[in-house]
C-alpha cells in the first residue's frame, strides 16, 4: 500500500510539472550561448529584474527557527527573471550576471528534497532568494562549486510560492562554457558537471545520463541502403539515422532530442550563429498550447512555452520572446542596463515586441 501512495504522489507532481528545457553552445570562436524554455500552465506575471551591483538583499532561514536575517551586498549586477505572483526579492528562475555567469532554474517535482537548516546553522538561503543570492555574489562555476556547499538551501511552507511548491534544480554556466547542475536530493546539495549541456526535468540528472545510453544508435548520417531479393532498397528521406528519436513532451524525452540535436549539429563559427543554433534546438521542443495538457477535475490546463531567452554570456546580450511572439525576439544588451545601475522591472509579455511587414518593399 505504501509503494502505491508514493506512486500516486509522484503522479501528482508530474501533473503539474513546469516542461522547461536549456541547452547550451560553445562556437568555434568562443562564444558561449545557453538558451531556455519556460512552459507552465499559469499566468505567473513573468518579470524581467535589473538588480545592479551593490544591491542589499536580505535573505533568512526557517521562521521557526528565529535565526538572524543574513544581509549581503551584491558584487555583481545581475538580469534575472522571475514571477512577478510571489512577494518579496525577486525569485530568480533566469538570470545573468555582470561577470558573464548564467543561470536557469527547471522544476524537479518527486525527487527535490531541500536541506534541514538547525540553530548551529550560519549560512542558509530559501530556495526563492537561491538564484539572487548566486548570480549576485559569484563570478564563475570555479566559485560556485567551491562556495555554494557550505550553504543550506531550504523550503517550508511557510514559503510564498503560486501554484505549485517551487521543487526546482539549476544550471549555471559561465563565459568559458563550464557548466554545472544543482540539485537537492534527499535533503543534500548535489552538484554534477553538466556533461550533456542540457536540463530538463524529472527525473535527476544523473538518471538523465544514465538515461541517454539507450539511444547510442541514433546518427546525422543516413542508413546504408539494403539489397532485398535483388533489389536495392534506400531510405525515403533523409534523417533516417534519427529513427527512434522521442518527439514527446516528457522530460526524459525533450533531453534527448536536446542532446542529440545540439551533438549533431555543425558546430556555430560566431556569436550569431550560436544564437540562431541555439534557437533551432529550442524550437524542436516548444509546446503549443493545448498538447501537453491534464485534468483538475473538470478543469482542463495545457502547459505551453510562455518565454524563451537566448543568452550570449561574452557579450552579455539576451534575446527574448514570449508565446504570441514566438519567432520575434526582442534584444537586450545587459551591458548598458548594468552600466545604468538602476534597478527596473518589465513584463515579459508586453516587452514591445514587432512583426516587421515588407510587402510595400517588394510591391513597389
Amino acid at each position: 500500500m505504501k509503494n502505491w501512495i508514493v506512486a500516486l504522489s509522484l503522479v501528482s507532481f508530474f501533473h503539474s510539472s513546469l516542461a522547461c528545457t536549456a541547452v547550451n553552445i560553445k562556437a568555434t570562436d568562443g562564444t558561449v550561448i545557453a538558451g531556455r524554455t519556460m512552459e507552465w500552465a499559469f499566468d505567473m506575471k513573468w518579470t524581467i529584474n535589473s538588480i545592479p551591483q551593490g544591491t542589499r538583499l536580505k535573505v533568512g532561514g526557517p521562521d521557526a527557527l528565529k535565526l538572524p536575517p543574513i544581509q549581503f551586498i551584491t558584487k555583481y549586477a545581475v538580469l534575472g527573471i522571475s514571477p512577478a505572483i510571489i512577494p518579496g526579492n525577486p525569485a530568480l528562475l533566469e538570470g545573468q550576471n555582470s561577470a558573464g555567469l548564467g543561470m536557469s532554474g527547471n522544476f524537479l517535482p518527486g525527487f527535490t528534497e531541500y536541506q534541514t537548516v538547525t540553530a548551529k546553522d550560519l549560512d542558509y538561503v530559501s530556495i526563492l532568494d537561491f538564484g539572487a543570492l548566486a548570480l549576485g555574489m559569484f563570478a564563475n562555476i570555479a566559485e560556485l562549486k567551491k562556495e555554494l556547499p557550505r550553504y543550506k538551501v531550504w523550503y517550508d511552507a511557510s514559503l510564498p510560492s503560486g501554484p505549485t511548491p517551487p521543487w526546482l534544480h539549476f544550471v549555471f554556466t559561465d563565459r568559458t562554457g563550464a557548466s554545472i547542475i544543482v540539485e537537492f536530493v534527499k535533503g543534500q546539495m548535489r552538484i554534477h558537471d553538466n556533461v550533456a549541456n542540457v536540463l530538463t526535468n524529472s527525473p535527476t540528472y544523473d538518471w538523465h545520463i544514465t538515461n541517454a545510453r539507450n539511444y547510442l544508435s541514433l546518427s546525422n548520417f543516413a542508413p546504408s541502403s539494403v539489397t532485398v531479393n535483388g533489389q536495392n532498397v534506400t531510405e525515403i528521406g533523409q534523417g533516417g539515422g534519427l529513427v527512434g528519436l522521442p518527439a514527446d513532451y516528457t522530460p526524459p524525452s525533450r533531453f534527448i532530442r536536446a542532446a542529440y540535436l545540439r551533438q549533431l549539429s555543425t558546430p556555430a563559427n560566431n556569436r550569431t550563429e550560436g544564437v540562431q543554433l541555439v534557437g533551432h534546438i529550442l524550437n524542436n521542443v516548444d509546446i503549443p498550447i493545448g498538447v501537453a495538457a491534464s485534468k483538475d477535475g473538470a478543469k482542463v490546463v495545457s502547459d505551453y512555452t510562455q518565454w524563451v531567452v537566448i543568452k550570449d554570456l561574452n557579450n552579455q546580450q539576451w534575446h527574448v520572446s514570449n508565446y504570441m511572439n514566438r519567432t520575434n525576439y526582442v534584444t537586450i544588451d545587459l551591458k548598458k542596463i548594468f552600466d545604468g545601475g538602476k534597478p527596473g522591472s518589465w513584463l515579459i509579455d508586453q516587452l514591445p515586441y514587432q512583426t516587421i511587414d515588407i510587402t510595400n518593399k517588394l510591391v513597389n
